[in-house]
């Protein structure tokens, strides 16, 4: 194990997200948090392939330069890529301490996954869009949510006082990694669990619904809304209704803090494949797993004007995000994750991109751009 650089001792709490470590510490999650599993139908992977004609997709670095795709994966600190197109993997490429068969942390597609959910429950009639979210979490009343509908919770439309700074290790931020047990304890302030966090937010001053602003914490309060709704733990869930009927060959996990709550925003960890596997459940409109009019919705999008005024509007021009995931105003849809996490679905070319990574910072919105013009690229390749 990267001997030449380090020991697996040398990687802790305060340290796992940053590099060098996390080449290690993003293919091995469930090792420094408690995590639960999301049993999957454990068939056996075929062999790995090779990038073949894809390795002679010529793309845009980080200076303005011209390069081939395998020399930009490098470059930009990618650990895995998968391809598929009409359902089948036909190109994959993966960085040299990576290890394909082991589950990589996907952060905040994490997200996307847990609107899957609620779609299910949705269909069968366990929970509405148009609920309020009380209705499931009765001890968020008095908080940001407690007067909050469930569909501004899914849109990330949510009026809560909270500051999403990732590198913030000092103060709220710090706080709620800390409830989910993913930064060290801090003996002058005792964590709350990630429940008990999310469940004293203090609401903004403007009026749900108006304003796009992206919260981890409204994901995580999704994870409880889903659990209280189907009245089993989200791993199981995840595990009976999308894990194994899609034919996932390798487990996942899911982090979880001390009273086994789960970090449904971004603590899900699984392989390249398994991911592209769910995308392409996305892709065929949801197949026998996900219902039909649910996935629709997705590819529908959200309110165009509620995103473009938002705080991520130009990540996507002319796009939109409902349910968790983003619809990118290009025929694509896509999910997407701190450090360079990316699930690009195109249905024109049915084409479905896993792109796992271990870049150095959490975002970068330089190397975004240049990824998302590289997932572009890949998806117009033809064979």
């Amino acid at each position: 194990m990267h001997s030449e650089t380090f020991q697996r001792a040398d990687i802790n709490l305060s340290n796992w997200r940053e590099r060098p470590f996390s080449k290690w510490s993003f293919q091995n999650v469930s090792e420094l948090v408690p995590s639960a599993l999301i049993a999957s139908a454990r068939r056996e992977e075929a062999p790995p392939c090779e990038l073949g004609s894809f390795a002679d997709i010529v793309v845009e670095g980080a200076a303005g330069e011209t390069m081939p795709l395998p020399r930009f994966l490098e470059q930009s600190h990618s650990d895995a890529l998968v391809v598929m197109r009409g359902g089948d993997i036909i190109a994959e490429w993966r960085a040299s301490h990576c290890d394909p068969t082991r589950p990589h942390i996907i952060f905040s597609i994490s997200k996307s996954v847990t609107g899957l959910l609620a779609g299910i429950l949705e269909s069968r009639g366990m929970l509405s869009f148009s609920d309020p979210l009380v209705k499931y979490v009765p001890d968020a009343e008095g908080s940001a949510y407690g007067d909050l509908l469930l569909r501004d919770l899914f849109n990330m439309t949510v009026a809560v006082d909270f500051e999403e700074l990732y590198l913030d290790k000092t103060s709220d931020y710090d706080r709620y990694r800390r409830a989910m047990l993913w930064n060290p304890e801090r003996p002058d302030d005792p964590t709350p669990t990630l429940r008990e966090l999310v469940c004293s937010l203090p609401r903004a001053g403007r009026p749900h619904g108006e304003r796009h602003a992206y919260r981890s914490p409204n994901a995580d309060m999704a994870g409880l809304v889903v659990e209280a709704a189907a009245g089993v733990r989200y791993a199981d869930l995840l595990s009976k209704e999308i894990w194994k009927p899609m034919g996932a060959c390798t487990d996942a996990f899911i982090t979880v803090d001390r009273a086994g709550n789960p970090r449904a925003s971004g603590g899900v960890s699984m392989t390249a494949r398994d991911l592209a596997r769910l995308g392409d459940v996305v892709r065929i409109g949801g197949g026998s797993v996900v219902p039909a009019p649910f996935i629709e919705q997705l590819w529908a999008g959200g309110d165009r004007k509620v995103w473009a005024s938002g705080e991520q509007g130009q990540l996507f021009p002319g796009g939109s995000y409902r349910n968790y995931w983003y619809e990118t105003g290009t025929g694509a849809l896509a999910g997407l994750g701190i450090h360079g996490q990316s699930l690009w679905i195109d249905r024109a070319s049915e084409t479905v991109i896993v792109r796992q990574s271990s870049e150095p910072v959490p975002v970068n919105d330089g190397l975004d751009q240049l990824v998302i013009a590289m997932l572009k690229a890949i998806s117009a390749h033809t064979l």
